[in-house]
């Protein structure tokens, strides 16, 4: 699902960029220390602030048999 954000709702800026924390801020599974995932952030352009953090894909986090199939 792709979540459009229009305007940050801490200045109302409209312009925002991608980044991602590098390996050592990554997202791990609290299942197994081995599942990680790259946590990204949208960044609004003119104040700074994070308005969303997320993982790409969640599923990767889950235990292979509470994974939906694709």
């Amino acid at each position: 699902m792709k979540i459009k954000i229009t305007h940050c709702r801490y200045c109302g800026g409209t312009e925002f960029i991608t980044a991602f924390q590098n390996f050592y801020g990554s997202v791990t599974s609290a299942e197994s220390m081995l599942k990680t995932e790259t946590l990204y952030h949208t960044i609004c352009k003119s104040c700074g602030s994070v308005v969303r953090s997320y993982v790409k894909d969640p599923e990767k986090l889950l235990k292979k048999k509470d994974r939906t199939s694709q």
